[in-house]
């Protein structure tokens, strides 16, 4: 099976551009999309033609603003949207879904914004959602998190690492809680298999930044521990375009 994740920045510009056609024609279990900055109901018939499979959609109170929608073949044993705490569910950033004792979360992730005013709340979002993790895991279910993480954990995963120190999205404090997850049970996956690949799923639309390599790898499959075995490969596909983000493919048994 495969999933696939993808902050498409707009789900209305992204389906203009016929992007989306590339992500159904892999015919996932799931697709994760981050950022559809819509609700359902916006879609005209052409767009809505264009969503080749059902949907879980958690849309922003805020107009026009974040958002997340799963997409899925096999309709999930559970569904829920939020992690039940106001101040994170107001934003649309997280839909669940749970087929057996896998449990796959499709988040956006908050970015800390360039003057830093939001890195406490981004802080906080990994705090809580490691914390129901690690509950989960103690239930024996098995998680996948997938989504645009807004960090570069390693400074193998931007261009620039130096020069980004103290840019929000490679901070320490905020590359220290994926290190955190990742000695509470879960596998950055495409590291695992790719320790050494340098690869971006990210690039400012600015100074022409994906022509001339400078990218984030800010998009992440982490998964349990006990799914490694199970995972066959994770492929960064950096030549789609349609977003300043690519999507990114999770393959596993």
């Amino acid at each position: 099976m495969n999933i696939i994740t993808w902050n498409v920045n707009g789900i209305r510009a992204a389906l203009g551009k016929d992007a989306l056609d590339w992500a159904f024609a892999r015919n996932p279990a799931a697709l994760c999309l981050q950022e559809v900055k819509a609700r359902p109901e916006q879609l005209d018939e052409e767009q809505a033609a264009q969503l080749k499979l059902p949907y879980i959609w958690n849309p922003a109170e805020r107009a026009g603003y974040s958002g997340v929608a799963t997409f899925f073949k096999d309709k999930p044993d559970e569904a829920k949207l939020g992690l039940d705490v106001p101040e994170f569910d107001v934003e649309g950033r997280v839909v669940q879904t749970r087929w057996g004792n896998l449990r796959l979360f499709n988040i956006y992730f908050p970015n800390g914004q360039r003057g830093h005013d939001r890195v406490d709340y981004k802080l906080r979002f990994y705090a809580h959602l490691l914390e129901l993790c690690t509950t989960l895991h103690s239930m024996g279910e098995l998680v996948v998190i997938t989504g645009d993480f807004n960090t570069s954990h390693m400074p193998i995963d931007l261009k620039n690492p130096k020069a980004n120190e103290k840019t929000s999205g490679f901070m320490p404090e905020e590359r220290e809680w994926v290190q955190k997850y990742l000695d509470n049970g879960f596998a950055d996956a495409y590291r695992r298999l790719y320790p050494e690949r340098v690869q971006y799923t990210w690039w400012t639309y600015r100074l022409n930044a994906r022509a001339r390599g400078i990218g984030w790898r800010l998009d992440y499959f982490l998964v349990s521990e006990a799914l490694m075995p199970r995972i066959r490969d994770v492929i960064i596909h950096d030549e789609v375009l349609g977003s300043d983000h690519c999507p990114v493919e999770l393959v596993l048994d």
